[in-house]
């Protein structure tokens, strides 16, 4: 499940940390975040999509990766990061 330009251009305008920002970890993030709700929602529909339950678990090792990274740089960023975005209780 993709994410067409509106959507895109939401979540850097949300987590961009300076004007010209559009590919740092906290925009990956909340993109894959994005995604990864859209492809829980089609699965919880279509339960014998393999093919894209595989690709789910891929994102979210990789945003974990992401996570882990922003979490090394700054912790402050990283709880800001998980705050915006709910994924950790």
């Amino acid at each position: 499940m993709t994410l067409n330009t509106k959507e895109k251009q939401e979540l850097i305008n949300t987590h961009q940390n300076h004007g010209t920002d559009t590919g740092s970890a906290e925009i990956q993030v909340a993109m894959l975040s994005k995604r990864i709700a859209k492809l829980s929602d089609h699965l919880q529909k279509n339960t014998h999509d393999f093919s894209s339950r595989q690709g789910l678990l891929k994102m979210i090792g990789q945003r974990k990766r992401l996570l882990n990274y922003v979490k090394g740089k700054s912790q402050k960023r990283y709880s800001d990061l998980i705050g915006k975005l709910n994924i950790r209780g």
